[in-house]
Parts: C-alpha cells; sequence; structure tokens
C-alpha cells in the first residue's frame, strides 16, 4: 500500500535508485510536532526532555562537521524526588537512510512532509527502547542531495547520490578517527561527565566506555568502510584502544545506488572482522536481498554470512516479513524489530 502511495508522490530519482533508503510510515507511539533542543538542564523525564540536538559538531577535521542528536538514557541526571542512577558510558551510534531527516526540515518538503515518522528525532526514541540503558547518537549524513539522498563523505568517499568508494585505513582520513573525534566533541558539547578524549591512546578512553554501531539501508556505507579500516586502525596506537570498544555492529538491510558493494564481500577484510571479536548482527527484508532486479545485494549478503561462518563467526542473522511482499513499509519497520 505505501510502495503505491510512494509512487504517487513522485519518487522519480528514488525509484530509478531503488537500493538506496525511500520513504515509509508506520503508526508511532510518540507525538507528532516536536522540537528536540532540549536543554542540559533537562536530561530526565519524557523522552523529548533527554533528547538533545548539536549542530555543526567538527569530526576528525574543522570543514568536517556532522549534525548530532543525543537521546540520554533514562538513568541519566535527576528527577524531582532526588538524583537518579548514574548511567554507565555505554553508546550506541546510528547512521540513518536517505530521506530521513531532521523532523522540521521533513516537514518542509512535500515528499518528506509525509513520512515524519521516520524522521531522526523519532528513530532516536525507537533506538532508545531498544537501548534503554545506552546514550543513542544519531549521526545526520553530512549532505542530503536534492533533500533526498543521504551522503557520508566526512566517513567514505561517495557520488552525490551516496554511492561509496571504499578504500582502505588512511590516517589522514579515516572514518574510525572522524568517528572518534565526533563522538568527543559531542560528549562535551552535551556536557557528558567523562567524555571520550579526540585522540590519544589508552589513556585517552574513559573507564567503562562501549560503543555499539547501527547502520540503516543508506548508513550501513559508514559500518562497511569501517570494516575495511579494521586492520590499519587495530594497528595504529592512537586508535587501538578505541575500535577494542566497539561491541556490536549492526547492519539493517543495507542498500546504496552503486552496482556493487553492498555488503562487504573482500574475504582479507571479512577475516579481519571475524578475528576481532565483534559481535554481528545483519537484519534484512525481501525489500533488499529478494529483488530480481538487484541481485547481487541477496548474492553479496549471502556471501558476507558464510564467509563470517567459514571463519568461525556466527553472526546474529534474519530475514524480516519473509512471507510479505517486497516493501519500502517493511524496509523501515526493520529499525523496529531488529
Amino acid at each position: 500500500m505505501l510502495a503505491t502511495r510512494a509512487v504517487a508522490v513522485g519518487f522519480t530519482l528514488i525509484t530509478v535508485a531503488k537500493t538506496m533508503t525511500s520513504v515509509a510510515a508506520t503508526t508511532s507511539t510518540e507525538p507528532r510536532g516536536l522540537h528536540a533542543s532540549a536543554s542540559r538542564d533537562a536530561r530526565s523525564g519524557s523522552p523529548r526532555q533527554r533528547l538533545q540536538k548539536l549542530l555543526a559538531v567538527p569530526g576528525y577535521a574543522p570543514n568536517r562537521v556532522n549534525d548530532l542528536l543525543l537521546l540520554r538514557p533514562e538513568t541519566d541526571g535527576q528527577t524531582a524526588s532526588g538524583p537518579k542512577e548514574k548511567s554507565s558510558n555505554k553508546h550506541v551510534v546510528f547512521f540513518h537512510g536517505d530521506i530521513q531527516n531532521f523532523q522540521e526540515q521533513m516537514a518542509l518538503q512535500p515528499e518528506g512532509s509525509q513520512w515524519l515518522c521516520w524522521s531522526l528525532e523519532q528513530v532516536a526514541f525507537t533506538l532508545g527502547r531498544r537501548f534503554p540503558d545506552r546514550h543513542v547518537w544519531v549521526v545526520r549524513a553530512s549532505r542530503m542531495y536534492l533533500h533526498k539522498f543521504s551522503c557520508y563523505h566526512n566517513f567514505v568517499e561517495s557520488n552525490m547520490f551516496g554511492a561509496p568508494e571504499h578504500s582502505p585505513y588512511s590516517p589522514g582520513f579515516g572514518a574510525f578517527r572522524h568517528l572518534r573525534a565526533l563522538l568527543s566533541h559531542g560528549m562535551e558539547r552535551a556536557d557528558l561527565p567523562n567524555p571520550l578524549q579526540p585522540q590519544g591512546g589508552a589513556d585517552g578512553i574513559p573507564s567503562g566506555f562501549s560503543l555499539a554501531l547501527v547502520g540503516f539501508s543508506k548508513g550501513c556505507v559508514v559500518l562497511n568502510q569501517l570494516v575495511y579500516e579494521l586492520s590499519g586502525a587495530r594497528a595504529d596506537p592512537q586508535l587501538s584502544h578505541f575500535v577494542k570498544r566497539v561491541t556490536d555492529m549492526y547492519w539493517l538491510d543495507g542498500g546504496h545506488p552503486g552496482g556493487s558493494e553492498t555488503w562487504v564481500t573482500d574475504k582479507q577484510v571479512l577475516k579481519e572482522l571475524a578475528s576481532g571479536g565483534v559481535s554481528i548482527h545483519a537484519h534484512v527484508t525481501p525489500y533488499e536481498v529478494c529483488d530480481p532486479m538487484r541481485a547481487w545485494v541477496g548474492r553479496e549478503y549471502g556471501y558476507f554470512i558464510k564467509t563470517l561462518e567459514e571463519f568461525g563467526v556466527c553472526p546474529s542473522k534474519k530475514l524480516h516479513f519473509e512471507d510479505e511482499p517486497p516493501s519500502i513499509d517493511n524496509h523501515f519497520r526493520v529499525i523496529q524489530e531488529f
């Protein structure tokens, strides 16, 4: 039903590039029309009070900036009756797909306004329910071409539509370096206690710090680039201790407009991923992996899983909605179901 509605809206470019995140809607338990610029003093209470928008946060270089949303865990801060239990230093970082943006910006676009339930704010609330004891960070893509196509060029070289050109680790332009600096500056801007330091060895990592990474649709290109960088980042004494704190990586129905490398298929790179002790999760839907017009996506996904299993890893994997026709609706719903 929603796929038909999407066509009626006229998503011409998204129809041509079907691999990228498109539009969908499901009912949401969170209120619409929220304004998510919570102050530092409102660190407890409702989810809206715990959500903070951080604009133009610098990463590894001053000109590499991203907007962030931070949803603090319920255990963070104070209540009217006294202090709450102090939250641990656990964090989740989410990379979104196409069309998704801040709610007020989506509302200004004829196409985006119909899909506000998948805004970045609403996704933050969904992830907060999935990870109630963690700080949830939503990283907004640094460029949204035509207000639709998410481009993560701060993390990986990409064309205007966000199709990536993956590369090995580079000390001067690394996704790991940018991610670490972005989180560090974001934690400082949000006035979190005991923040991550933007660079340094073990002494720059706060006690109890851990990190889970979640990519959805186009956002999976960031996870893929991090995997390509693992070998070099682990060998860099300035980054190795940060990389070791990554506990989980979640691929949610990865897709992008390129004709290959939707999933990592380099065997040596996957061997490095398998050797690091990271828990790997792959959640897909028929929309991405069962499309005969993009058969390589399903083949690459199968190779990704099979190769990791050959290296002794047992990824957590699930094909969601397998008994339902492929739809953009279910493509988005994987964010709620994983």
